[in-house]
């Protein structure tokens, strides 16, 4: 029960801290360091989100298994024990999702200034669509470094990093290009439409979806090429 307490703790001032640090890089780039939204700008600014990403896999590391995303910790429980499922979806994502409103809460009165947040620019069938390719590949590659990469932190970190900035940018322009409910949920909840039919059905139908079929696709593909070593072995042995 004490390890439960503590997931949910970290996962709380985890999501907090996202929020927090997205702006911060931003302000630092901008008002801090001086650069505009050039080029050189945009090279630092991933850059520094990159930097921001290791730390916060650290943190994970760290409090062995805290998350500021909802779809980080679905994924693994889809094909895992129903306890566990309900109490990531009962506990740890409301946990995430106050953390993240949190966060917003405090940006918005410390640095008034920086807008509200990731807004859907397409309708509501593009955008879902586009939530959901994003997030789609982002679970898949994620599972596909677990495999591959199981015991390097700076492979794995690195690799996922530069995937999630790659497919932030793709979708910046449409949805935000978040691939995540609750930081979404925090910035639509300050803008008072996080019960929208838009919210709900782009930010987090979609992205739940997409999460599932890319787990049980990586499932199929995955089964079949054990299936497939498996026969060459026995054939081998023959």
């Amino acid at each position: 029960m004490g390890s439960k307490i503590k997931l949910l703790v970290s996962d709380m001032i985890i999501s907090f801290m996202w929020v927090c640090s997205s702006v911060l890089v931003k302000t630092l780039v901008s008002n801090v360091l001086g650069f505009g939204s050039d080029a050189k700008g945009e090279v630092v600014k991933c850059g520094m989100s990159i930097l921001n990403m290791f730390f916060f896999a650290w943190l994970g590391y760290v409090t062995k298994g805290g998350a500021y995303n909802p779809l980080t910790v679905l994924s693994p429980v889809f094909s895992g024990d129903f306890s566990i499922f309900v109490f990531t979806v009962g506990a740890r994502i409301p946990a995430q999702v106050i953390g993240s409103i949190t966060g917003v809460r405090l940006m918005l009165d410390t640095f008034p200034e920086i807008g509200r947040g990731p807004r859907l620019n397409v309708d509501i069938h593009q955008g879902a669509l586009t939530e959901g390719f994003l997030t789609f590949a982002i679970v898949f590659i994620s599972l596909g470094l677990t495999v591959k990469l199981p015991g390097s932190f700076f492979m794995k970190t690195w690799i996922s990093s530069v995937s999630k900035l790659t497919l932030h940018i793709l979708g910046s322009d449409l949805t935000g290009g978040c691939m995540n409910p609750a930081a979404v949920m925090g910035w639509a909840y300050a803008r008072g439409d996080h019960i929208t039919k838009e919210h709900i059905f782009v930010y987090w139908l979609a992205p739940i979806e997409a999460t599932l079929l890319a787990v049980w696709t990586f499932a199929l593909i995955f089964r079949s090429q054990k299936e497939e070593k498996a026969k060459v072995k026995a054939g081998k042995s023959d």
